[in-house]
């Protein structure tokens, strides 16, 4: 379950309690968790214990039309979208890589392209363009920001400064938003460490099976 407590519909107000709403009707989502995508919910119940953190992640989503169709953003959608899709993948974010998932088909990106996100080094399906984003993506996220003169040259032959500036704007918020699920274990990212010693079947003891196969050479 999530590290942090939600907050009960109750006990919201202002711009809080109109997002609950839209998102959970008449329900108290700590009572009756889930969303009509399917997920928990519990990222917005956790993130209204802090109303001005709520409320400066949700002008984020605003900048492209979550909830509205009043987008200020000058960035082609899927651009946006290839950037997300592959910062949610490399931090390894079942909820943010699913949510924009269904972000980026509903903004007209391909399920080839989708599915191609994890290899997208070695996939025929993406132009120049996207490779950069793409590339770009990994520089930010992977590298921590060094990116190379080479790669920024190939991005900005096809991207405006603004259109970059954005871009790596939305890559870092929604990197931001990865980490963050995982640690706070929220939403579909509200799982075990995986990574782990598997004991020995049986409880034996460990084999030194280096050892006895020099000694028989």
């Amino acid at each position: 379950m999530p590290r942090l407590k939600g907050v009960s519909k109750k006990d919201t107000a202002g711009t809080i309690a109109k997002y609950y709403q839209a998102l959970f009707g008449d329900k108290d989502p700590i009572e009756e968790p889930g969303t009509a995508t399917g997920t928990p919910g519990n990222w917005w119940t956790v993130f209204a214990r802090v109303p001005y953190i709520f409320e400066h992640a949700t002008n984020h989503f605003g900048m492209f039309g979550m909830f509205s169709d009043k987008s200020v953003s000058q960035l082609d959608p899927k651009t946006r979208e290839l950037g997300i899709l592959r910062a949610g993948f490399t931090q390894g974010s079942q909820f943010v890589f699913s949510q924009h998932c269904k972000a980026a088909r509903k903004f007209g990106l391909s399920d080839e392209k989708i599915q191609a996100i994890p290899h997208w080094q070695v996939s025929p399906c993406f132009d120049e363009k996207e490779k950069a984003i793409l590339a770009w993506a990994d520089a930010l996220v992977l590298q921590g920001g060094r990116a190379s003169d080479e790669l920024f040259d190939a991005l900005h032959s096809c991207l405006s400064e603004e259109d970059i500036l954005e871009l790596t704007y939305h890559i870092m918020g929604y990197n931001l938003h990865a980490v963050l699920c995982k640690a706070l274990r929220l939403e579909f990212d509200d799982v075990p460490e995986r990574i782990r010693e598997i004991p020995i079947p049986g409880g034996g003891e460990v084999a030194d099976w280096a050892g006895s196969a020099w000694k028989e050479k």
